[in-house]
């Protein structure tokens, strides 16, 4: 890979993620200034921090069973790009997202 792409990729996903976190606080502000009932804004936030918390909880489980998926194919010894080799890879991701929907479910 070309490290002279990789560069301007990090920097637009650098910009867009400050451009994201700024908009946020805004938003944040507005609510806080708007004179809502403090038990709104509470509920708000605490919402916002479960999603964080679950949006996180689902990407490490996705990884690491893309991980595994990864380390059959290793095990297995399979060099080439085959029809067998993506189901392997979509199979492990599709097993993290049903296994992140079990745990969500019963966290709440």
């Amino acid at each position: 890979m070309d490290l002279g792409l990789l560069i301007p990729i990090s920097l637009f996903v650098c910009i867009t993620y400050a451009i994201k976190v700024v908009v946020d606080a805004m938003v944040r502000r507005h609510m806080v200034n708007a004179g809502g009932s403090e038990e709104l804004v509470n509920s708000i936030l605490r919402d916002e921090e479960q999603r964080r918390r679950h949006s996180s909880l689902r990407w490490g489980i996705v990884l690491v069973s893309v991980a595994l998926g990864f380390g059959l194919i290793q095990l297995f010894g399979w060099r080439e790009v085959t029809p067998g080799l993506i189901a392997v890879l979509a199979g492990v991701t599709g097993l993290g997202h049903l296994v992140f929907f079990a745990i969500s479910r019963r966290l709440g």
